[in-house]
């Protein structure tokens, strides 16, 4: 019989959880989506990318993020979504059009294809609202936060799932997000992971799950062992009382995880599945792995695990736990490549990459943080880049002289207004090797080129996106510094967004120009 779970939130966890449902801290930095990096099993079956090489758009509201999945031309018309702000109830309406199926008080994303959702600005929180992907492929979450969402009580999401995923979904990257819940099933909560019903190619990474009595699971019954091929990397689970993630069925990677306060059991493979577990951190938690609930025995193969004061409870029928002592009773073959950190360094390696608003930083295997890796190509490919030096300026006036400036963070001592000075001997670079900056005016302004010039000593752009800040809109997309041309638009704000860099660029001027 299955055995009840209950939430048992500490005080100082509990006080952690009100902070999260006031207000949620994140990064002022843009972020793009890195779909370059995607890993794991998201990059089997033809691999994962989203909206790559698609329409970009900003929403700042769920109903907007619906409408600009009914805008579409067909509903695999690639498109990329930059959220901004608090998604809710009040907020998110159903949208109807032939390249969408949308319902109100969820993100649906349902019988479509080619869809990256990312979190950008101050940061994307959903809240009591869940994202519910169904009869999809290729989709990209990255940079949000999913909080608080009940299948019971008030109000209700998505079956009290903060990401769910069902019916025939194939090949979706979550990276960078938090779901976080306040309690259990009790409390009106569900699962902050989901996958069931033929659900398959699902990587999960750099991520937070916490207060919550469900992980996630992958199969919804010992019947339902259609779903599989998922990895979990470099992710936090934190006061979490089962499901880290309950796998029935199929195979899962589990690598470079940091499982901490798991009260009740972590990791529970069943009914015939198959879990490689390796270089994990698992910390003050009960039966981190096993096979838990049911007689249907699963499996696992276990290298280089850190079990910090773990206990083990005795063996039944239907309590089956790894330990203590842990050894592997099957093998895993996995078709990708991965870099494993060191599993004593896995804590401090996670706190400072999982979650929204950390700058998209990964890890390389060295223990040692890193941004986005430069080298690989953005959302669409720029090719070989392009001499970094000065170009020759378009003809007529600098539209950028005398207007304003601002962007994401700055390097120490640089300036936004750096670039609309006329002066390229001073500079504006990005805190890191990505970022972005922005031209703005008082009125309307149109404009239909820009010139972007380098200072001496600077990294070179390896892709870069020019936005109408006003609507969102990709105007233009290239490598390289120098001229680039598009169909005048008039606006207030146009934002260069650097994407990919090898070194730190310094944009020593920002140049418009009306034609």
């Amino acid at each position: 019989m299955r055995r009840a779970v209950a939430v048992r939130l500490s005080a100082l966890l509990a006080a952690g959880a009100l902070t999260a449902a006031t207000g949620v801290a994140l990064s002022t930095t843009s972020a793009s989506a890195a779909t370059g990096g995607v890993t794991g099993y998201a990059t089997q079956n033809g691999g994962t990318t989203g909206g790559a090489g698609g329409q970009t758009v900003r929403a700042t509201t769920g109903t907007a993020i619906h409408q600009a999945l009914c805008s579409r031309a067909s509903s695999s018309t690639p498109i990329t979504i930059q959220v901004e702000g608090t998604i809710n109830h009040g907020n998110t309406t159903k949208v109807s059009g032939s390249s969408c199926n949308t319902a109100a008080g969820v993100i649906e994303l349902k019988q479509i294809s080619n869809v990256t959702i990312v979190g950008v600005g101050n940061g994307a929180v959903f809240d009591q609202l869940g994202i519910h992907i169904r009869e999809a492929s290729n989709i990209v979450i990255q940079n949000v936060t999913v909080k608080n969402v009940k299948k019971s009580g008030s109000p209700t999401s998505n079956g009290g799932d903060a990401i769910g995923m069902e019916s025939d979904v194939r090949n979706v990257w979550v990276d960078h997000v938090t779901l976080e819940a306040s309690g259990g099933e009790s409390e009106g909560y569900d699962g902050l992971f989901d996958m069931k019903d033929n659900t398959q190619y699902v990587t999960l990474s750099y991520s937070i799950l916490r207060n919550s009595g469900r992980g996630g699971l992958i199969g919804s019954s010992e019947s339902d062992r259609s779903n599989g091929y998922v990895t979990f990397h470099h992710n936090l689970y934190e006061n979490i009382d089962s499901r880290t993630p309950l796998l029935r069925g199929g195979i899962a990677h589990m690598y470079n995880n940091h499982y901490r306060q798991l009260n009740e059991s972590g990791i529970n493979s069943r009914a015939g599945a198959r879990a490689k577990v390796d270089n994990n951190y698992f910390e003050d938690s009960k039966d981190v792995l096993g096979t838990f609930y049911t007689s249907e025995a699963g499996y696992w193969q276990v290298s280089g695990n850190i079990f910090d004061n773990v206990t083990w409870g005795s063996r039944d029928d239907d309590h089956n736990p790894a330990g203590p002592n842990p050894t592997s009773n099957t093998s895993v073959s996995i078709p990708y490549g991965f870099a494993l950190d060191a599993a004593n360094c896995v804590p401090s390696v996670v706190a400072q990459t999982a979650g929204a608003g950390k700058g998209l930083k990964v890890s390389d295997g060295s223990c040692t943080p890193q941004s986005p890796d430069p080298t690989d190509p953005g959302p669409t490919d720029p090719g070989e880049p392009t001499d970094p030096g000065p170009t020759d300026p378009p003809s007529g006036t600098n539209l950028s002289l005398g207007a304003g400036a601002d962007g994401s963070s700055k390097a120490s001592g640089t300036s936004y207004g750096n670039v609309v000075d006329g002066n390229t001997s001073t500079y504006w670079s990005p805190s890191g090797t990505t970022g972005s900056v922005s031209v703005k005016w008082g009125s309307a302004t149109t404009v239909s080129k820009v010139n972007i010039r380098l200072a001496s000593g600077s990294g070179t752009i390896g892709a870069y996106r020019l936005l109408n800040h006003d609507t969102g809109a990709v105007l233009a997309s290239g490598s390289g510094a120098g001229t680039v041309g598009f169909s005048p638009a008039s606006l207030k704000k146009i934002t260069l967004e650097i994407t990919n860099a090898s070194g730190t660029p310094r944009i020593a001027e920002f140049e418009t120009y009306a034609s």
